[in-house]
């Protein structure tokens, strides 16, 4: 400290001076022993640095802590060194190639000479609980990047020394802690015994840099939180998740399945299909009510028309391709450009507008095999697309109508809580900037004209505009990103779509790209695993199942069945000559919203006895009163058991 006073902002406002060279860690002394114990890292002028780092001028300061999510990742990025160094530790001739901090923890991607097992994961974990232990100081140091080089070169670190290739500062930054040292731009925590909560998870196999030409490396998985109890609590829905997992429930309920014969080609069974059948119903019913006219364009295309589109230029490492009568031809990884050629098909009025195309389009696209997760992620889905064509004075109602559209489907009627992010202009990207900025403008105006919080991710739109994304969170908190608003200035003109104004002239239309579901196929995964395979009623593949006591009460329970069918009611019959509790065990197995237990007494007074899902014993209703029990239950779609 050289006497000179320094002014340090502080985020509720405050300014307080210090003298020059003070580090961050005695600020937050300074400012309480409490935050100071707590106390992770920080922000210098919305720069991200350690603890030790030095003030020198004047300047606003943020400490993180690890309950916020900036001060976690922080925490979490620490924890993969140190997962590092204890894989160095056992496995000396290990090569390090990245170890990043993901959502609810890290990984480090490592080149061994053999695979490693659960029981090598164990050894790593408690390696890095004895580094724990030793408490080792985290140090920064900057030096020039080729004594950095000649440090991973000699250590025979070649992934280090290939990304050091690649940086143009003629300075890097290190970090050690004992004997471990990485290349890395921080920031870290102040020493490896402020680590507490971590847990290693698995290994997969990841391409260096994600290229298939490259070498296969070990990925470790593991997760860290601030606490142990935050820990042990998502420990606990990992493990209610593995019991709600799709693929799992779609085996045993029969929705689904993928065979050896097409990889990420799912094969939906009769089950499964009701499922489709009545999302698809319901939301071409919901689309008709608001202007929607429905289309299906062809699944293969010519070639020519991806690179007018530009999904040549930007997507075509992800399609798949063919040849037809020596011409090639490409299989549609996106709708739009389909819906390009509708429009354009005949000249349009300013009185037509908006025209709101919708389609249920099955795209395939490319995907490595390695990522392929269920219907979670395929190489073929159907998305339910709409391509809004309309004025530009008609841009704000019409994004506000989609918005309203994709909160009634999420809210309304699933029961999903879900927040907006928007995103901007990608590096690569069709247009000029100043019609980025229109369109970007005008999806943030909208959404603020509906009271919406959104968050901003800068660079991360889709090539053609950007775009308003819908992530839904399910029972168990986890999010999912389905609804997209895309608003498109691009595609209009570069297929010379165009519509005749009131001055007899022709002017461009503005273009949404949007969708609700995202693809049928991920919505059914997510609502799988949403209600754990206890679906609505009105979704559920069979809504009841008609249980006799005994061969006596087979015709009435057959005639149960029938009535229940002519109400429109999906109902089978269960007459095996079983147990009446085996029967009930297995109906709730198979988690059917309604078990209707029938004998020769029911048959006598025309009634059933009806065991409800979700609730306890029995209940003895008219038979044409249960099927409108059943029927009103279904007309509106009510979530809740029973």
């Amino acid at each position: 400290m050289n006497g000179k006073e320094i002014q340090v902002g502080l985020p509720d406002g405050s300014v307080r001076a210090f003298p020059a060279g003070v580090t961050v860690a005695q600020v937050a002394e300074a400012i309480g022993p409490r935050l100071a114990r707590a106390a992770v890292a920080a922000e210098v002028d919305g720069e991200a640095v350690d603890l030790d780092y030095r003030l020198d001028r004047d300047c606003s300061l943020s400490v993180l802590t690890a309950e916020s999510p900036k001060g976690l990742e922080v925490l979490r990025h620490s924890t993969a060194h140190v997962m590092a160094q204890a894989v160095l530790r056992l496995y000396p001739e290990a090569k390090l190639s990245i170890g990043p901090a993901i959502e609810h923890g890290f990984y480090y991607d490592f080149d061994l000479p053999a695979p490693l097992r659960p029981e090598d994961l164990e050894r790593i974990e408690a390696e890095m609980r004895r580094i724990v232990q030793e408490d080792l100081p985290i140090r920064r140091e900057v030096v020039s990047r080729e004594e950095a080089r000649r440090l991973f070169a000699e250590a025979g670190q070649k992934y280090k020394v290939e990304l050091l290739q690649e940086i143009p500062d003629p300075k890097v930054s290190l970090y050690r802690q004992g004997e471990f040292v990485d290349l890395c731009r921080g920031p870290h925590l102040p020493s490896t015994g402020r680590l507490r909560a971590f847990k290693l998870q698995n290994v997969a196999g990841a391409y260096w840099r994600g290229d298939a030409r490259n070498p296969m490396l070990q990925r470790i998985y593991g997760l860290a939180f601030a606490t142990q109890e935050d820990l042990d609590r998502h420990l606990r829905m990992l493990e209610e998740a593995a019991k709600r997992d799709h693929r799992k429930l779609g085996r045993e309920l029969d929705l689904f399945a993928i065979m050896d014969e097409g990889p990420g080609f799912p094969f939906f069974l009769p089950h499964g299909m009701v499922i489709r059948h009545e999302l698809e119903e319901f939301w071409r019913q919901v689309h008709r009510a608001r202007g929607y006219q429905e289309i299906r364009t062809p699944i293969i295309l010519n070639e020519e028309l991806w690179h007018r589109s530009g999904h040549w230029d930007h997507y075509r490492e992800n399609m798949y391709f063919t040849e037809i009568d020596g011409q090639p031809y490409a299989v549609k990884p996106m709708n739009c450009p389909g819906a390009m050629l509708v429009y354009r098909r005949r000249v349009h009025s300013y009185r037509d507008l908006p025209v709101r195309l919708a389609e249920l389009g099955l795209v395939h696209r490319h995907e490595l095999s390695g990522v392929l997760h269920g219907l979670m992620r395929v190489r073929c889905f159907t998305q339910d697309d709409a391509h809004i064509f309309m004025l530009p004075s008609q841009v704000q109602a019409e994004i506000e109508g989609v918005i309203d559209l994709i909160d009634y489907f999420y809210r309304e009627v699933f029961g999903f809580p879900y927040r907006v992010e928007l995103s901007t202009r990608p590096e690569k990207a069709l247009g000029s900037p100043e019609m980025w900025e229109l369109a970007t403008s005008a999806l943030a105006e909208a959404l603020r004209r509906r009271g919406m919080e959104f968050k901003i991710n800068e660079g991360e739109g889709a090539f053609y505009g950007p775009k308003i994304d819908f992530h839904l969170q399910d029972s168990l908190g986890r999010t999912w990103q389905c609804g997209t608003i895309q608003l498109d200035f691009q595609m209009p003109e570069r297929f010379d779509l165009t519509y005749v104004g009131e001055d007899g002239e022709r002017h461009r239309p503005v273009m949404l790209h949007r969708v609700v579901f995202g693809s049928i196929e991920r919505f059914i995964a997510i609502l799988t695993e949403h209600f754990a395979g206890a679906f609505p009623t009105w979704l559920a593949p069979v809504q009841v199942r008609v249980l006799t006591v005994s061969p006596l009460a087979q015709p009435y329970g057959r005639e149960v069945v029938d009535l229940l069918a002519a109400r429109g009611l999906r109902a089978e019959l269960d007459d095996r000559d079983e147990t009446v509790s085996y029967k009930v065990r297995e109906g709730e197995v198979r988690r059917i919203p309604y078990l209707a237990v029938v004998g020769e007494r029911e048959a006598a007074s025309r009634t059933v006895s009806v065991r409800a899902r979700g609730r306890k014993g029995t209940e003895v209703l008219g038979l044409e009163d249960f099927a409108a029990r059943v029927k009103e239950e279904v007309r509106l779609r009510r979530r809740g058991e029973g």
